[in-house]
């Protein structure tokens, strides 16, 4: 087990060894330590690799020059410079923010940027402020559109958190396919094989192995197959897809820059538009209805939704966040545990840098 503050200062300083002023290496370490809290380990530490990968490879600008390009009272489109989305990302959704205080919503598409971890962490922003939160970002080609052998789409995940009263806000964080690939990445450490529906192989055809991805074969979209609305999930993340690369002039499609250019990956030759793409918006509650009057009425939801009678064999219905929130309730007091695999790899980045990164 390593504490959260442990996993973000190591993380903060490696931010800093390449070359991130300390602010925003602070604010990146923040974000994908997050990640660990809330137990979307796919998204935190074990990410890191890639970021320096990215580094190395000159696809990461660590000073950059995060500018509004375009704008209206309620809109603004963002040129994050080929920062770390880590970085260029907050800084968007505070002119979402801002841009709702004044005008009641605010929606900022973001191009020329990086991965940016938990897109939950970017809703999660507008919650102090009796605002509604939503982001959304698209990612490399992996996923295989319905009835298609060719990856066009990536994970491109919607999150989306709602202020409440006395009970916690409801936060949906979820991929538009039906596992994101840092999962299979989990389970290629582990040695385990997929369960059904989450790729197909090279053919097209149903696959188990956790490989599959990365030997020509496809993530599938949300539902699998058109049977169980692989369909639906596919329209998901095609609008992701629009939002964050078509509107914002990023790249869009298979034009993607991967998270990382190593193994199976490649940069497209030719792309469409600047780097990769982010839509973030913030809704005032209080441009709609009294703030208060509506976290009653959620409180109403929420408490209406948990008292929902369960299947037999099935614990209490869940609201979107229980989970998470729990599980970074418990990380905070006990700490965050991390697969050998993640501690080796951190370790060699520690090594690379002249740091020191303790084993479990």
């Amino acid at each position: 087990m390593h504490s959260y503050t442990y996993l973000q200062d190591f993380v903060k300083q490696v931010f800093i060894k390449m070359g991130c002023p300390i602010e925003e290496a602070d604010l990146a370490a923040t974000i994908l330590v997050a990640a660990d809290l809330r137990g979307i380990d796919s998204h935190g530490v074990a990410r890191l690799p890639g970021y320096v990968r990215l580094a190395s490879l000159n696809r990461v600008n660590p000073t950059p020059q995060v500018r509004i390009v375009h704008e209206t009272p309620s809109t603004a489109v963002i040129d994050g410079d080929a920062g770390l989305g880590l970085v260029v990302a907050p800084k968007a959704m505070q002119v979402a923010i801002e841009k709702a205080r004044q005008a009641g919503t605010g929606w900022v598409a973001i191009r020329n940027s990086n991965h940016f971890g938990m897109a939950g962490y970017y809703a999660m922003m507008a919650l102090a402020h009796d605002m509604i939160g939503m982001a959304m970002t698209h990612a490399g080609p992996l996923v295989a559109p319905t009835f298609s052998k060719d990856k066009l789409l990536g994970t491109n995940p919607i999150a989306v958190a709602v202020p409440a009263g006395k009970q916690p806000p409801f936060v949906a964080d979820f991929a538009t396919t039906t596992a994101a690939y840092g999962k299979l990445e989990i389970l290629q450490r582990k040695g385990l094989p997929t369960p059904s529906g989450w790729v197909q192989d090279a053919a097209g055809d149903p696959s188990f192995d956790a490989h599959a991805v990365k030997n020509g074969g496809a993530l599938l979209p949300l539902g699998g197959d058109r049977e169980h609305g692989s369909h639906k999930g596919y329209c998901l993340g095609a609008t992701v897809d629009i939002f964050s690369g078509v509107l914002s002039g990023a790249n869009y499609g298979p034009w993607v820059p991967p998270f990382a250019t190593a193994g199976f990956m490649t940069s497209a030759a030719q792309l469409v538009g600047a780097g990769t793409g982010h839509f973030l918006g913030a809704m005032r509650v209080d441009a709609f209805r009294p703030a208060e009057e509506f976290k009653q009425h959620m409180d109403n939801w929420i408490t209406t939704f948990r008292q929902a009678t369960p299947v037999p064999g099935q614990p209490q219905v869940l609201i979107p966040g229980d989970i998470e929130r729990e599980l970074e309730a418990e990380r905070r007091q006990t700490g965050i545990p991390l697969l050998s695999q993640v501690v080796n790899s951190l370790q060699e980045i520690a090594d690379k840098f002249g740091l020191r990164f303790e084993g479990n």
